[in-house]
């Protein structure tokens, strides 16, 4: 994992008591800033092909996957655990007409897409629409962030919640995505803060950098 998110991270996560709740909030916000800065960078280097790229499509690890298909996957759990889940209103991909404006052909997190199936599904995208769709997300959650409290890190979740998820079909009943939602329900919001809030983004965009890595490399 790189050093300098990781111990961000750390930092953030030690602070999340009550006599430092504030501060570790906002290290919280400052490091999901950071991350999605590193998204971003990567709009300058790829062109539109290159976000559909597999390079290593028998890896085991999330760089099996796309660039296109780490984002998608990042954005789209956390609107569904933060909006859903937690706060029981509408995600932003249907309040922000995100599925259409993206050209997505789903709207789950893609667990359940293996494969040439996501590169398939990486090269249908909109990748101006979908960074749209992640600071659009990024933002909503950040304004979320600031309006809780520490008592709220307290907050389970029932199997009621679950299915309401369930309801929506934004997790592929796949045994490759079903699990997702007891994953979730299982975890206090104070748990959800760390995964998927922010390890979750640490991890598939060190794998999206990976594959920017070989895709810039010359070939021999």
């Amino acid at each position: 994992m790189n050093k300098e998110w990781s111990e961000q991270n750390k930092k953030m996560q030690a602070l999340l008591k009550r006599t430092t709740f504030d501060e570790g909030i906002g290290e919280l916000i400052a490091l999901r800033g950071v991350l999605m800065a590193e998204m971003r960078s990567w709009r300058g280097i790829l062109s539109d092909a290159d976000y559909g790229e597999m390079p290593f499509p028998h890896a085991e690890g999330y760089h099996s996957k796309t660039v296109a298909y780490s984002i998608w996957h990042i954005m789209r759990i956390e609107d569904i655990v933060v909006n859903t889940l937690i706060r029981g209103r509408d995600e932003v991909l249907f309040s922000g007409d995100y599925q259409r404006k993206t050209a997505s052909p789903i709207i789950t997190t893609g667990n359940e897409l293996a494969g040439e199936e996501i590169a398939d599904f990486s090269r249908k995208l909109d990748i101006d629409a979908l960074y749209d769709y992640a600071e659009a997300v990024r933002c909503d959650t950040d304004r979320w962030l600031r309006s809780i409290r520490c008592e709220d890190l307290k907050r389970r979740f029932s199997e009621a919640d679950g299915e309401r998820i369930r309801a929506l079909k934004v997790v592929s009943p796949d045994e490759n995505a079903e699990w997702l939602i007891g994953y979730w329900c299982g975890k206090d919001v104070a748990g959800l803060l760390k995964m998927p809030l922010s390890r979750h983004w640490i991890m598939h965009i060190e794998a999206a950098g990976r594959i920017i890595g070989r895709l810039r490399k010359p070939a021999n």
